[in-house]
């Protein structure tokens, strides 16, 4: 998105938030980009969203960011590294909303050892590139009628569709992954999926 439109979005700020961004920055912590959070949130509005599902915590930038949308919204996020989940437990604190984010430390794939909600409006889909389909389809059912299912880092900082020009064999296998994700997802019919060259690429589908 051009920088001046971004610089008329009105995100959520608070001295948490500004010193989650800085901390993101200098240590390298992926966090979602400022365009897609904007799609995010308003996403999270216009659908009156109550109960979000998260995979992928990192510090819990993006679950802080949602939660404050209303004061209504109640957060399931799971995280498999325990820095990370450390880092999100006090930033959640430090922004007094204990009681309706809750960070499960665990591996998402490992589902049944997980105690969820059980039912949500929306699922944001932000950890591991390569599961992706893998999280896709262990958490859909836990997706409400004509709820939504978002997922990040789709183009993967431009690589993906560039494959070919990746050196590093690791690297080139993971957007693979994801570039066999984006053809996945465009021809599951039980949902109608956007998309969207918005941040580092991003796709909303909505179950039919």
């Amino acid at each position: 998105m051009n920088s001046f439109f971004t610089n008329f979005n009105q995100l959520p700020n608070n001295e948490i938030i500004t010193k989650m961004r800085e901390k993101a920055q200098t240590d390298k912590v992926p966090i979602i980009n400022d365009d897609s959070l904007a799609l995010l949130l308003l996403l999270i509005r216009v659908k009156n969203v109550k109960r979000i599902l998260e995979i992928g915590t990192a510090i819990g930038f993006s679950s802080i960011n949602m939660a404050l949308v209303n004061s209504d919204i109640e957060i399931d996020t799971i995280e498999r590294n325990e820095i990370m989940y450390q880092e999100a437990l006090k930033n959640v604190s430090s922004c007094k909303l204990n009681n309706r984010i809750h960070i499960h430390f665990n591996d998402a794939l490992d589902r049944d050892n997980i105690k969820l909600l059980g039912s949500y409006d929306l699922i944001f889909i932000d950890a591991a590139k390569a599961q992706y389909i893998k999280f896709f389809n262990l958490y859909e059912g836990m997706l409400n009628d004509k709820g939504i299912i978002v997922t990040d880092n789709l183009m993967f900082h431009g690589l993906v569709n560039n494959s070919e020009t990746i050196q590093s064999k690791r690297l080139r296998n993971l957007v693979k992954k994801i570039e066999e994700y984006n053809d996945w997802l465009s021809h599951n019919d039980h949902y109608h999926t956007s998309f969207l060259t918005i941040g580092d690429g991003i796709a909303v589908s909505v179950k039919i």
